[in-house]
């Protein structure tokens, strides 16, 4: 069985269109993005080489853009486009993808959906 390990972005909030209401095809709204990129991190670890992990800034930047420009009716497609990005990264085995809409929902702080994808799985894997 081969171990991976995680790294993580947390709590990223980007500002885009989102949403079927007629506002919310208009108006910029925030959105919540938290994604766990799962890799192997051993030789990162040993050689201390950032050629050798992720650079987290560079993912966030890139999903950054995408939610500022996707213009997605659904989290659903947002969370699977923000998939693709990040297995799309050379040693991401997996990614867990949480996007979510503070205020969508009256009286809750946020509503959004969570989804994992591999490259070896299409669909739910367990976590």
């Amino acid at each position: 069985m081969r171990i991976l390990d995680k790294i993580f972005i947390k709590d990223l909030s980007v500002r885009g269109l989102i949403g079927i209401d007629g506002w919310e095809r208009t108006t910029p709204q925030e959105i919540l993005i938290n994604v766990v990129l799962f890799m192997d991190l051993a030789k990162a670890g040993h050689t201390d080489h950032i050629e050798d992990t992720l650079s987290y800034s560079q993912v966030a930047l890139k999903i950054t853009r995408l939610a500022e420009t996707a213009q997605r009716l659904t989290v659903e497609a947002l969370a699977a486009d923000i998939a693709e990005i990040c297995l799309a990264e050379s040693g991401v085995a997996r990614v867990k993808v949480r996007v979510e809409k503070p205020g969508a929902v009256r009286f809750a702080r946020s509503a959004g959906v969570e989804i994992v994808r591999s490259h070896h799985i299409s669909g739910r894997t367990p976590d």
